[in-house]
């Protein structure tokens, strides 16, 4: 990863490029971001470096609140879309916001910025009938299916994200209580175990794992066939397979299971600000768009339902 830091210099009131990797450690522990939100914080920054140079600066350029303005305006020249302008804002707001903290510039050049409006979509949501079908096909005769099966269970039932479902630990589980613990250590979460996911769970803990781990010592909840820690790649692949195994049309993904597990608790009648405490959501607007996806479906169903719709 290329490298970009800001620093200050006082007398010309400019920021300084150099590296971004105190910033993106920070993003990951501290304020304990999805890996792709770091991932697209630190590709906005490289690509705001890229355009800097561009613009003629040397080695070491040298950026104010003027030249932001500019290369938002870039983005819009080349029509960009309003969501990827409005991340590159968020990205530079964000990382300037962490040199404030940190003490080494006195402004925030990004602050105020006028950012386009975002229509946001409704997300990929199975219904429960695709749920089923797709938790179902893991065949639990052997090791990878009990474990496979157990991984769907948790997912669909805690509303994890991907990175978040494989940096459990065995410890983070409590399955007497029938909950879970999700996060960092700066910032954690305890999530309800429907069931469901306490039965796979069980199966895989006395039935599966033992075997996948062997003597390797890994602490890990979930492991690959080589008794590591399950990767993100991993886990995609398997929802892949399933869904294609179950005839499952669409992009389906762990964020599917995700989005389901919320607009299926709104559905039912959970609030929404638990449903945002599950999900880790700092600002409930993101969590809002569960709610839009529940009128639209009442809305369907009034209108298919009531004699004089």
């Amino acid at each position: 990863m290329s490298a970009i830091t800001f620093s200050y210099e006082a007398d010309k009131g400019e920021i300084i490029l150099d590296n971004i990797d105190d910033f993106s450690d920070y993003l990951k522990t501290v304020k304990n971001s999805s890996e792709s939100t770091v991932t697209s914080y630190c590709r906005d920054l490289r690509n705001f470096q890229t355009y800097i140079k561009k613009s003629g600066g040397n080695e070491i350029e040298k950026t104010n609140r003027t030249n932001i303005i500019s290369y938002i305006y870039s983005l819009q020249k080349n029509k960009r879309a309003s969501s990827t302008v409005s991340r590159n804002i968020a990205s530079l707001r964000a990382y300037f916001s962490y040199l404030m903290s940190k003490g080494i510039i006195t402004e925030n050049p990004a602050l105020g910025l006028e950012t386009p409006h975002v229509e946001k979509k409704v997300p990929e949501i199975l219904s429960l009938s695709n749920i089923e079908l797709l938790i179902n096909q893991p065949d639990t005769s052997g090791v990878k299916g009990i474990r496979d099966k157990a991984m769907l269970e948790v997912s669909y039932a805690t509303g994890m994200r991907v990175t978040e479902l494989i940096n459990i630990m065995v410890e983070d589980v409590n399955l007497d209580l029938e909950y879970i613990v999700c996060g960092s250590k700066e910032k954690s979460r305890v999530i309800p175990l429907g069931s469901k996911a306490v039965e796979a769970l069980k199966t895989y803990m006395t039935k599966s794992r033992k075997q996948l781990v062997g003597d390797s010592g890994e602490n890990a909840l979930f492991v690959n066939c080589s008794g590591s820690a399950m990767t993100r790649q991993g886990f995609w692949k398997i929802i892949k397979s399933y869904a294609k195994k179950a005839n499952i049309k669409g992009d389906i993904t762990p964020h599917t299971l995700r989005h389901s597990f919320a607009a299926h608790l709104i559905e039912n009648g959970c609030d929404i600000q638990s449903v945002q405490e599950m999900l880790g959501h700092s600002d409930i607007s993101t969590t809002q768009i569960y709610a839009k996806s529940n009128r639209g479906r009442l809305k369907d169903v009034y209108a298919k339902t009531h004699p004089r719709a």
